[in-house]
Parts: structure tokens; C-alpha cells; sequence
């Protein structure tokens, strides 16, 4: 079951027959070709360096960026306390109601 199955081919592939040549074999007449122009040197660089206005300015945007994402996750922990506390009035609320269903108020 877990064999593969290879297919059988019923008929041998058909090779074609290549045509003979009949006309004289002459020599070719030498391509010159022109020698390639050389690269522009490039002078390889180690690191980046940093002008201090380029620093100053990198420091500013990592700076902005903690504090956008510090607000971000502040205000979505205001979220889930304002919704715990509000599941808790809510709870409260209807264990009173049932409470006073069942005493027959």
C-alpha cells in the first residue's frame, strides 16, 4: 500500500535522428573581441559612523519611541482594570437581586 508505484511506459522514447551535414565544413574567421573595461574601485567601509547631530537625533526618536509604546501598553492596562472592575460592581449588583429574588421581597 505504501509502495510507489512507478508508471510503465508502454512505447521507447523517441530519439530524433540528427541531419547530416552536407555542405564543406569551412573555418570560422577569428571574433576579436575588445578587452572589458575595468571596475571602479570602492573603498570598503568597516562601520557607520555617527556625526553627534546624527546621534542626538537617533538617542530622540529611540526616546519617542518607548514612550509611544509605554503609552500604549499604560493605556491598555487601564482598559482591562476599568473592565475587571466594572465585571465586579456588575457581579455584586446581581448577587443582591438574586439574593432578594430568593427571600421574596
Amino acid at each position: 500500500m505504501l509502495q510507489p508505484r512507478i508508471p510503465v511506459n508502454p512505447l521507447p522514447p523517441v530519439h530524433p535522428i540528427p541531419p547530416t551535414r552536407t555542405e564543406p565544413v569551412t573555418t570560422p574567421t577569428p571574433i576579436v573581441v575588445p578587452a572589458p573595461a575595468p571596475a571602479p574601485s570602492t573603498t570598503p567601509r568597516g562601520s557607520v559612523q555617527l556625526t553627534p547631530g546624527s546621534a542626538v537625533a537617533l538617542a530622540a526618536g529611540g526616546g519617542a519611541v518607548v514612550l509611544v509604546v509605554g503609552a500604549v501598553l499604560v493605556s491598555m492596562l487601564l482598559a482591562v482594570a476599568i473592565s475587571a472592575a466594572s465585571i465586579a460592581v456588575v457581579a455584586v449588583v446581581l448577587r443582591l437581586l438574586v439574593r432578594d429574588m430568593q427571600k421574596g421581597r
